[in-house]
């Protein structure tokens, strides 16, 4: 803790400055040098985004230490998920996009918590769950409390396949895996242990990525989405889901349009940027 004390904390502005070099850096990894000085220009900017790297890191292991302790006497030593936390912080440092105006550590917040959370999951149960089953479960969780609300009753297995907008084998699959985790001792009488009801990733609080479009109702964003360019649209509707289909990583997007992970982060982010104007108007 002495140690971490030591590391000065961060200005926006300077938060900004040390993404923009890991970001540049990304950019020209992502480009093969055509000259010795392109070449230079891109190991001088590895460089700069290594030392941007660690002063993000040492300035915000005191957040990591502070969101760990939340999550103490849940199974796992301290010192384990303060690890956990830093890997969440490390990843939070990789994909931070200064253009979208948010600190640093309101972002990595997020990051630092479903760290810990998949963490605990993993580390916990006697009947291990898969990560994406745990997110399908909370899914599912939310649809029948949503189809109770509205209808009154219990809803039935094809009903919540509907409700979900998931093929009724899924659904079966999830309601196994419910069945399963219920089965297995997840909660304990000691106060100080957590159920799995809340360890499951945090639904209620969006990936900052996707943020933007909480308040942006689905027919308006398809009349937006038209206004930019195809491959534009084409990458966000399969990076979000907008088609009623699971979001895609940046990489099985690029798989499956022919291009490279990083060229697809940049699209995503013009497009989101090309939205915003759009938005303002």
């Amino acid at each position: 803790m002495k140690q971490i004390s030591e590391a000065p904390l961060l200005s926006a502005e300077e938060e900004h400055s040390l993404g923009n070099a890991v970001r540049h850096a990304h950019a020209l990894a992502d480009s093969s040098p055509s000259s010795l000085e392109e070449l230079r220009e891109r190991e001088e900017s590895e460089r700069l985004a290594n030392e941007a790297r660690e002063r993000l890191v040492k300035s915000n292991l005191r957040l990591v230490v502070t969101i760990a302790k939340k999550y103490g006497r849940r199974g796992m030593p301290l010192a384990d998920v303060i690890e956990e936390g830093n890997l969440g912080l490390i990843r939070a440092v990789e994909s931070y996009d200064p253009a979208q105006n948010t600190r640093f550590s309101t972002y990595a917040s997020w990051w630092i918590k479903q760290a810990i959370k998949r963490s605990l999951i993993n580390g916990r149960q006697p009947v291990h769950i898969p990560a994406y089953m745990v997110e399908l479960i909370s899914r599912w969780k939310q649809a029948k409390t949503r189809f109770n609300e509205t209808e009154g009753r219990e809803p039935s297995i094809e009903e919540l396949a509907d409700y979900m907008q998931l093929p009724l084998q899924k659904v079966q699959m999830i309601r196994r895996a419910v069945k399963a985790s219920n089965s297995s001792k997840q909660a304990s009488s000691d106060e100080s242990e957590l159920p799995l009801s809340e360890l499951l990733m945090d639904d209620s609080t969006p990936a900052p990525d996707e943020a933007m479009f909480s308040g942006v109702e689905s027919a308006t964003l398809q009349v937006l989405l038209e206004k930019i360019d195809e491959r534009e649209a084409t990458i966000l509707k399969l990076r979000y889901g907008l088609e009623n289909e699971e979001p895609m990583t940046l990489k099985e997007i690029g798989v499956h349009i022919g291009l490279t992970r990083e060229r697809v982060r940049q699209i995503e982010n013009e497009a989101i940027r090309k939205l915003g104007e759009l938005l303002d108007r």
